[in-house]
């Protein structure tokens, strides 16, 4: 994680990155925890040039692999999650539609807590809900179901490179 943020600071303007949270895996449970976090950018690309000449790019320095089970372990994952307040989808440059925002946001603690500790008054592009009380429910959620939070936040020490 570190590299990728600043391989994303060598291609664009970087203003933010969330803390880092350590979360157990989702769908393909035996495996390695994962390290999630929000990384708030500027830049005049499109959302496919952003997945096409920086996201691609970082995650095949990375060596990421590609598998069959999107839940397989990996070296780093970026998506695009929001794109100012548009809704709409876009081209990653394998034929693939993918929706802005992300639908993961409203699904998973794991993808709105980060990206809510960067834009916690900033409204979901949909649903109007502002993204720290989405983040607040979501986390509920899952807390009143398992009994404890799905995240923990790494101490400051160990994600001080990301704002650095």
């Amino acid at each position: 994680m570190p590299r990728a943020i600043a391989l994303l600071r060598e291609m664009c303007v970087v203003t933010a990155v969330s803390p880092i949270y350590e979360t157990e895996p989702v769908g393909l449970l035996n495996q390695p925890n994962f390290w999630n976090a929000a990384v708030l950018l500027h830049t005049d690309l499109s959302a496919s040039q952003i997945k096409q000449q920086l996201i691609g790019p970082i995650e095949a320095q990375l060596k990421r692999v590609r598998q069959a089970d999107k839940n397989a372990p990996r070296t780093i994952d970026a998506d695009i999650v929001l794109f100012n307040d548009a809704v709409f989808a876009y081209d990653g440059g394998d034929g693939r539609s993918r929706p802005i925002p992300d639908p993961d946001l409203q699904k998973f603690p794991h993808v709105a807590v980060p990206v809510a500790d960067l834009l916690p008054d900033l409204p979901h592009p949909e649903t109007g809900e502002r993204l720290r009380e989405l983040a607040d429910r979501l986390l509920d959620k899952v807390v009143k179901e398992y009994g404890r939070s799905p995240l923990t936040r790494l101490p400051d020490s160990q994600t001080r490179f990301a704002n650095g």
